[in-house]
């Protein structure tokens, strides 16, 4: 647990529903403590199938005949699946949190409380780091991505000051980023505005809410009768996403309807949105913003 101290464990896992002899899959493997808890509620013959295109997690594979680690990204769940030949399974979990490992290790550039190289790669084959993007995206580029991902609201104001301060010297770390910025982190919201700069970043970086999009829009072809999906997220662009998948299978606009009134909404909620109790919080206080969502296929 030391890699990454698992958020909402029993609730996410309890989400699931989960059958002896059933098919399942862990997308944010991580440390591996929510595939863990999985196995021990599988029987022998029940399968356990894990995501994580970090190298530094897949030193955390776990021994078990029942369990298979795929070295990908989720947005592949389908593809990857169909390799090993599984068309459909009964329950699908996603942790989309950066994992306390990729905060904590400073050379990864994830943490605004560590001096790092401008990473922020979760795949570390990936060509483009928050460096690149940082030291390279024009001033209206880096200004969008501040205002859609970081919901900044002087996002141009930011992003004037980063090109104009790249001119004379590149950024290359996280202090060296936090330095040229200072004059826009008044203290009392120091750590709040930074923590929006490095979430906008790192969202384009890792491409991560078309990731989202893409693996959410899979999931009625996946999902067995009565299969489940378990979703973690921990900032509201995510959470958003999730929510109106669920409700309307769409990402924008509203699902059309019949003569007689009905829409053809692939899945639906189970149960209430669940958040971590005071107790978890205080134990691990990055899950402080966790939202656990639970749907199932409508049949």
């Amino acid at each position: 647990m030391s890699y990454h101290n698992p958020v909402l464990l029993q609730e996410s896992i309890d989400a699931l529903a989960i059958k002896e002899d059933g098919v399942y899959v862990d997308v944010t493997f991580g440390g591996g403590g929510h595939s863990r808890e999985i196995l021990k509620r599988l029987g022998p013959n029940g399968r356990l199938f894990a995501f994580d295109q970090d190298p530094d997690a897949l030193e955390n594979e776990i021994e078990d005949e029942r369990f298979t680690l795929i070295p990908e990204n989720f947005r592949f769940i389908s593809r990857f699946l169909r390799f090993h030949r599984i068309k459909k399974v009964d329950g699908i979990l996603a942790d989309l949190g950066v994992s306390s490992h990729q905060f904590d290790e400073a050379e990864r550039g994830f943490s605004i409380r560590f001096d790092g190289d401008l990473d922020m790669r979760m795949n570390q084959k990936s060509k483009v780091s928050a460096k690149e993007i940082i030291n390279s995206y024009s001033e209206e580029k880096l200004a969008e991505i501040l205002f859609l991902y970081g919901e900044l609201r002087n996002s141009r104001n930011i992003a004037k000051t980063i090109v104009e301060s790249r001119e004379g010297e590149r950024i290359e770390t996280s202090f060296q980023l936090k330095q040229v910025l200072q004059k826009y982190l008044p203290k009392a919201k120091e750590h709040k505005i930074l923590a929006q700069i490095f979430q906008a970043v790192r969202i384009e970086v890792n491409e991560e809410l078309d990731v989202l999009r893409e693996f959410l829009q899979q999931m009625p072809n996946l999902l067995k009768e009565e299969g489940r999906l378990s979703v973690i997220s921990y900032h509201s662009l995510e959470d958003r996403l999730v929510k109106r998948f669920i409700r309307t299978g769409l990402f924008s606009g509203e699902p059309e309807k019949d003569v007689f009134g009905n829409s053809d909404v692939p899945l639906q909620k189970v149960g209430k949105l669940i958040v971590p109790t005071p107790q978890e919080i205080k134990i691990n206080n990055r899950a402080r913003s966790a939202k656990l969502r639970i749907a199932t296929l409508k049949v």
